[in-house]
């Protein structure tokens, strides 16, 4: 074990002491820095939007099925979550991260200089749905998305502008997370992105509309026993497929998140495993 390695709970991270940690920086009040993946910190507002298991699930289902995926975009990236988590899951690839909000940004940039990622993770402040965002020449093997799940006014909002854009449909829907994402694509390429089960039909409408087809999904179970709440979707250009296996979609097994005693689920605690935490 390396000295002064990162420690959780009792285990320790194998290998070199990662960019950071031998001098901790200066964390301010109203942040925190907090462990993402393997090595990987992230800095977070404490009373603003802060990362989920949504966001971790992303992350690990398209890299699970893109594994060897070089060019990478994150869409609405917010604080740089589903990216980094990627990143360091794909650790020869180069990401390009498209983010509306300025704090978000600024969070996102000074985590990716803290895990040393600078050379390979280009943070973009803008609106994706910009046609400065991205060059109408860009492809990527594998885009990302973790979009807000609610139309406006359809749920209280909160007080935090951060919350609210990371929950409401503020600069953009499934349908425009769809439409860039297929514009955007490599040939071979997968868009992955999460999205409530119960509205499961909105994200089938809008990747038609975007030529995409839904070549897997997995629901989400938080508790065994309760219904699935949200449903990992992997999807490719239509064009990619055969006609006939265009509207073919393998619908996997439920990811159980935890057990009915509330303990962490043997498969999920292998999913943490596999973004770099002890099971």
């Amino acid at each position: 074990m390396s000295e002064g390695a990162p420690t959780f709970k009792g285990w320790t991270k194998p290998g070199p002491v990662p960019p950071g940690e031998a001098s901790p920086p200066d964390v301010p009040g109203d942040e925190s820095l907090d462990a993402i993946s393997g090595h990987f910190r992230i800095f977070q507002l404490r009373k603003g939007h802060r990362f989920s298991t949504d966001d971790v699930l992303t992350a690990w289902y398209g890299s699970a099925w893109a594994p060897s995926a070089a060019r990478v975009l994150d869409l609405g990236s917010g604080i740089g979550s589903v990216g980094m988590i990627a990143a360091w899951r794909l650790q020869g690839a180069r990401f390009v991260t498209v983010e509306a909000q300025e704090e978000s940004v600024r969070l996102a940039r000074k985590s990716a200089a803290y895990n040393g990622l600078v050379e390979r993770y280009d943070i973009r402040h803008a609106d994706f749905r910009s046609p400065d965002a991205l060059a109408a020449d860009e492809r990527f093997d594998l885009v990302l998305g973790s979009p807000p799940y609610f139309p406006q006014g359809t749920g209280i909002e909160g007080e935090h502008p951060q919350k609210v854009a990371c929950r409401f449909e503020l600069r953009g829907d499934i349908g425009d997370y769809c439409a860039v994402g297929a514009a955007h694509l490599a040939p071979g390429g997968l868009f992955a992105c999460v999205f409530p089960e119960e509205q499961r039909a909105r994200l089938e409408a809008a990747a038609a509309a975007a030529a995409l087809a839904i070549v897997r999904r997995r629901p989400v179970v938080f508790k065994d026993g309760e219904p699935p709440l949200v449903t990992l979707f992997a999807m490719v250009p239509a064009g990619d497929l055969p006609e006939r296996m265009q509207m073919q979609t393998w619908v996997e097994p439920a990811l159980v998140i935890r057990a009915a005693d509330d303990s962490v689920h043997p498969e999920y605690a292998a999913v943490k495993l596999s973004i770099g935490f002890p099971p």
